[in-house]
């Protein structure tokens, strides 16, 4: 597989996005009702996988093409030996083009057993010894909250325990972005086609999903050359093409030199944290820039990582002056306030690659354009790494779902941005976005983000590009949370890093 196919591979789609797909798919020779045939069927042996044979099981259907992969599921679960009662939201009479047909040949299977109204009025006795219910009733494009009768069907799924497996996405969960306004089906599983949605990944709407299966219908991937998607699932896929190469004739000095900058005597941990994630990511070397105060706190603890005392007044530009230290990471435990707004504008002007993480974000909150402009001209890579709360301060303004406000936090910025959290985002000023989904609830502990933001710096040291350093830290802190497990400090990343990255580059087609 190519690196362009690999790239695509990992596409996330839009509603609109996946209705073109479908368009070019129908426009190129094949008819839709064959890719809801296939679709239905995917859903029937997802469902068949849940549900012991002959077992009973609830399809509700809504009116358009959701509804039409759940005729078609029930239609192959009937034949299969399982008592299926379809109920819908609407009339049949409501239906038309490919869902009408899919109706209609389910219809025509005589072991469909259905009992009374179609109509989907009164669950209590449909419900009745289920083993499952497929919810068929709205796809990812719902953009509304649920109402009057979907709704109150929505909560009659709920309350009834019994497990449930969705088509496409659970029904009132928002495709383009994970919202749920009002109800929401929780899924065991979910069955989606072709490619995932941002909805799937991102919350609250991956927590509705339940295990995800992704299901090809006969949807060729080239359609996505024409689509150009933005918006990926962060993995190995995505940029193992811009991996760093350990080369045979390489030494410490051609893998980069990161420095980091701590703060003063009270808070020196973080820094050493995310200098220590640094040189396990792969730079040749690390210096940990101490101010005079913390310098020999900071020497009973750090080994390989070397140390240099800096001076407050003069000590980074003469630093800097040095062209080998070639990335910067600034915020971990620097201190709030203006001196730190004054360090990273000398930071910028050295032209390096530039992480700005925890304080050195929150120093610009009261005018962050002051940031922002020097950002835009910047020649080198920059970095932003704010969690929901630092991107508040910095970006008060903007509002809205998670993948919309890390891409304009970027645009904006002209850096690069990780938007943390159990759904971190990595966007470019591009406009390109990866939604993180490896990440294990007990990396939420002190000093985590100071291991990301090293593994960040440590990558760019080595020339990776800021957008690709930006979503492999993400994923690389992710997966050394889960090999650490749970319990984990943030001491315990460092040394967790060693096996995923010993995996990482035993893969046979890493560069």
């Amino acid at each position: 597989m190519s690196r362009h196919d690999a790239t695509l591979q990992c596409a996330l789609l839009t509603p609109q996005e996946i209705g073109r797909a479908d368009r070019l798919t129908i426009e190129g020779g094949v008819p839709g009702i064959d890719l809801m045939e296939h679709a239905g069927q995917a859903v029937a042996r997802a469902a068949a996988d849940m549900v012991p044979v002959f077992g009973r099981i609830v399809v509700l259907c809504g009116p358009g093409n959701n509804g039409g992969d759940g005729f078609i599921a029930a239609r192959c679960l009937a034949s299969a030996g399982y008592a299926v009662d379809v109920r819908l939201l609407k009339s049949p009479d409501d239906l038309k083009g490919d869902a009408l047909e899919a109706f209609q040949r389910m219809e025509l299977t005589s072991s469909l057993a259905i009992e009374g109204d179609y109509i989907a009025n009164d669950l209590s006795a449909a419900l009745t010894d289920a083993d499952l219910i497929v919810d068929a009733l709205f796809g990812a494009g719902l953009d509304r909250a649920l109402s009057g009768a979907a709704e109150a069907l929505v909560k009659a799924v709920n309350r009834s325990g019994i497990p449930v497996l969705a088509v496409d996405l659970p029904s009132g969960v928002q495709g383009a972005n994970g919202a749920v306004e009002g109800e929401a089906v929780s899924a065991r599983q979910t069955v989606t086609f072709f490619r995932q949605k941002p909805g799937h990944l991102l919350y609250p709407g991956r927590q509705h999903c339940g295990r995800t299966i992704v299901a090809q219908i006969g949807i060729e991937a080239d359609v996505l050359d024409q689509i150009a998607p933005a918006t990926f699932v962060n993995g190995p896929d995505l940029w193992l093409g811009s991996w760093p190469q350990a080369l045979p004739t390489g030494h410490k000095y051609s893998r980069g030199h990161a420095v980091v900058f701590g703060g003063p005597v009270t808070a020196t941990g973080a820094a050493r944290l995310s200098a220590g994630a640094a040189l396990r990511a792969g730079a040749g070397l690390v210096t940990l820039a101490s101010p005079p105060d913390a310098l020999l706190v900071n020497a009973s603890h750090l080994t390989a990582v070397m140390l240099k005392k800096v001076a407050p007044e003069t000590g980074i530009r003469d630093l800097l002056s040095d062209q080998r230290l070639n990335a910067v990471l600034i915020g971990p435990g620097y201190g709030v306030g203006e001196k730190t707004c004054l360090a990273v504008a000398e930071i910028l002007d050295a032209n390096r690659a530039v992480v700005c993480d925890a304080d050195a974000l929150t120093s610009f909150a009261d005018d962050p354009s002051r940031l922002f402009s020097r950002l835009k001209s910047h020649p080198e890579p920059v970095v932003l790494t704010p969690h929901e709360g630092e991107f508040a301060r910095i970006f008060p303004d903007l509002s809205g779902d998670k993948l919309f406000r890390a891409r304009e936090a970027a645009r904006r910025s002209g850096a690069v941005l990780i938007l943390k959290g159990p759904d971190s985002v990595i966007a470019a000023p591009d406009g390109r976005a990866a939604i993180n989904s490896n990440a294990p609830p007990w990396l939420a502990t002190a000093g985590s983000g100071d291991v990301l933001a090293g593994i960040v710096v440590g990558l760019l040291a080595q020339g990776v590009p800021g957008f690709e350093a930006a979503a492999m830290a993400v994923w690389l802190h992710g997966e050394a949370g889960r090999e650490a497990g749970p319990g984990l400090t943030s001491e315990d990343l460092e040394s967790a890093l060693k096996p995923v990255l010993r995996a990482l580059v035993e893969k046979p087609d890493c560069p």
